[in-house]
């Protein structure tokens, strides 16, 4: 039989959409400054736990819990704390051996009557791992079972039936947040650490990334002699594509740089160029950075002065090298 037309629902009003939104985003603040009203010792000793772990952080949960899970254990691995996310379905069907006796298991539940998790935990226990519970059930199990309970409990959910899991999941997603940064900072755990652990990033780069990393050296880094003619220097400028070049002595010492506006300057100033050396127009003591330093800091100097160009000297003053903003650029520093 042919089923019946469907009716579709109205669409509800720009002031009913706006009105439902600012519902549920107040109700799951509400719970989340609930939940930060509430925390006591039970919080720090979840954070001892963690922090005296031998071994790994195991974070297992499922559904919603599960989501969740996956997204804190992702957080504490990328703060300091080795974390993986293992989903309690498939630890019932041999994952647990993923588990080993130094562990630390979160177990994320919000009835905290979750069959799987219930069936790993004492087997996970009895490996010698400790378990840290996070449910909204006081009363419930995992709560009776858990070395450490947090309380995740929420006095609603968003979900107008009080059934989808709304609040209640951003309460344990800001609780996994806080355990993470609670660890961070008792660990001293700084920005190169977190570099380290997202050297893809743009944090990363800017962190990590070297002047030497950059530089452009050797066949590619124009240089010329104090006495080299103008017009030879402007040879080197053209073959090189920098805009400029170091003016280096005998000793490879910068002496100075010849840019693209030292010309202008001296074209200013009138004369036949052809006459003069590239020491008659250079501008000395030339702006400068070592190797050693980062990219990002290097990006910072030629931003303050306007810079285009930067050479690259080391701790005796000899060229080894120069930076172009367009290579930083490509670098994704700045």
């Amino acid at each position: 039989m042919p089923h019946p037309p469907s009716v579709s629902a109205p669409a509800p009003s720009s002031a009913d959409s706006i009105a439902s939104g600012r519902r549920t985003l107040r109700i799951e603040a509400d719970a989340v400054y609930a939940l930060a009203d509430r925390l006591d010792h039970a919080f720090s000793a979840a954070v001892e736990c963690l922090l005296g772990c031998q071994g790994r952080v195991v974070v297992s949960g499922i559904g919603k819990s599960g989501h969740i899970g996956r997204k804190i254990a992702a957080t504490l691995a990328s703060t300091g704390t080795p974390a993986f996310f293992v989903h309690a379905a498939e630890a019932v069907h041999g994952d647990l051996g993923m588990i080993a006796p130094q562990d630390v298991v979160l177990a994320i539940s919000h009835s905290g009557t979750t069959e799987e998790l219930l069936t790993i935990l004492p087997l996970a226990r009895r490996q010698g791992a400790r378990i840290l519970g996070m449910t909204g059930n006081p009363a419930s199990p995992l709560a009776q079972l858990a070395d450490v309970f947090l309380d995740t409990s929420v006095a609603q959910e968003a979900c107008p039936l009080n059934l989808a899991p709304t609040a209640s999941s951003t309460v344990q997603l800001a609780l996994g947040d806080a355990l993470a940064v609670a660890c961070l900072e008792a660990r001293g755990f700084g920005p190169d650490d977190f570099a380290r652990s997202h050297p893809g990033g743009a944090l990363g780069r800017r962190l990590l990334t070297r002047v030497r990393d950059v530089m452009r050296t050797e066949t590619r880094l124009p240089q010329v002699a104090p006495h080299t003619s103008l017009p030879d220097t402007l040879a080197e400028m053209s073959r090189k594509g920098m805009g400029m070049t170091a003016v280096v002595n005998t000793d490879g010492e910068a002496v100075g740089i010849f840019t693209d506006g030292d010309l202008r300057r001296l074209i200013a100033r009138g004369g036949d160029l052809r006459q003069l050396t590239v020491a008659d127009g250079m501008s000395r003591q030339p702006r400068h950075i070592g190797p050693e330093a980062l990219a990002a800091e290097a990006a910072a100097l030629m931003d303050k002065h306007r810079l285009s160009q930067l050479l690259v000297l080391d701790e005796a003053g000899r060229l080894v090298g120069a930076l172009h903003m367009h290579d930083l650029m490509a670098a994704k520093v700045v």
